[in-house]
């Protein structure tokens, strides 16, 4: 698949992607090697990942990163609760010398994303979202896991990879993330896009919106985003935005102001915003969009 197709694709799934994104993509495809997507919140990072699966017809698996998250929860742990229950059958019935060879097996074993997503046998798409959330011991693991695409668990040996995934990381600028990770990454910065792409975005989710309101809808989140806002609407704000209006029956921004100001909660979250963006505000940008 060329990159040009690529984009396409994405196209076809709802995703319209840049020329240097969909490029990104491709070469992360051709390589073999994890794309690092930084941006801001709401840009369309995670949703990358998703289309991408649906455009190479396979497993979207995902592991959502945090603070204090670890091996055990990322890669494997054991099924302790079935473990004891094992045990406990086995004294009762006398037979407890086989019991630590069986429930270090296969048969108690719990996978997390990082083992289940080297163990299908066709390549899925591996999010690991939100990866600067994570501790810096975590990042480096992480590294050691997707340099050799194997891992070992004592008990069992090593379980190499059956299939190498396709890995897409991604981070909103939490932390600042190690040169380490960077250098085995290729890398895109994706940004809140200008007029044609919103617009393009907006009519492929929602191509039984009208024009005139789609231009009206992408006039006004594009200003909302120049005010001083704790929280700045990304796209999926912006579509909750204009299926709201929709939902609503609303053809024309400035026709209802109370309807209005009450679909910005779809658009603004946080209470210091929504107190700011008066509906003076919301008329102004309205009329601006209008």
């Amino acid at each position: 698949m060329t990159c040009a197709e690529l984009q396409n694709a994405m196209a076809a799934e709802g995703y319209v992607a840049s020329d240097d994104l969909a490029m990104a993509v491709h070469l992360a495809l051709v390589l073999g090697r994890p794309l690092l997507l930084e941006g801001a919140a709401g840009v369309g990072k995670t949703e990358i990942a998703r289309v991408l699966a649906a455009v190479r017809d396979t497993r979207l698996i995902r592991l959502q990163c945090y603070e204090g998250l670890d091996a055990s929860q990322a890669i494997y742990e054991w099924n302790y609760q079935k473990q004891l229950l094992a045990i406990r059958a086995a004294a009762e019935g006398g037979d407890v010398s086989r019991v630590e060879a069986r429930i270090f097996s296969e048969e108690f074993l719990m996978e997390r994303p990082l083992l289940a997503a080297i163990r299908q046998e066709k390549a899925p798409v591996l999010l690991v979202d939100e990866i600067d959330r994570a501790d810096e011991e975590f990042e480096a693991y992480l590294l050691e896991v997707l340099a050799e695409f194997q891992v070992t668990i004592p008990e069992l040996g090593t379980i190499p990879a059956k299939s190498r995934p396709i890995v897409i990381l991604t981070a909103n600028g939490t932390r600042d993330l190690s040169d380490a990770l960077r250098r085995r990454c290729l890398y895109a910065n994706i940004g809140y896009p200008d007029r044609k792409t919103e617009l393009q975005i907006l009519k492929a989710r929602c191509p039984q919106i009208e024009a005139a309101l789609a231009g009206q809808i992408v006039g006004f989140v594009q200003s909302l985003r120049k005010e001083d806002l704790e929280k700045t609407p990304g796209i999926a704000e912006m579509l909750d935005f204009a299926a709201a209006l929709i939902g609503l029956g609303i053809n024309d921004l400035t026709e209802n102001p109370a309807i209005l100001q009450a679909t910005m909660a779809a658009l603004l979250k946080t209470e210091v915003d929504r107190f700011n963006i008066t509906t003076e505000i919301t008329q102004r940008l309205a009329g601006q969009a209008a």
